[in-house]
């Protein structure tokens, strides 16, 4: 079964359950994975405070666990 990303997943587990997700964050402002409090965030966390669409991450990553 896919790994399946919702608002309330932690980001720590997404680079986890696949490292080639960081892209992901980098390219909405997230430089900052390696950071212990940013590993803890959920998605809708972290893309409130770097102003995107939380909608618009998880269907990328889903996208990406589905392959």
């Amino acid at each position: 079964m896919a790994f399946v990303v919702t608002k309330d997943t932690v980001i720590g587990d997404i680079v986890d359950a696949d490292e080639n997700t960081a892209p992901y964050f980098m390219e909405m402002g997230m430089h900052c994975l390696g950071c212990p409090a940013s590993r803890g965030e959920t998605v809708e966390e972290a893309c409130f405070v770097h102003g995107v669409d939380p909608d618009e991450l998880i269907a990328k990553l889903n996208a990406h666990f589905a392959g």
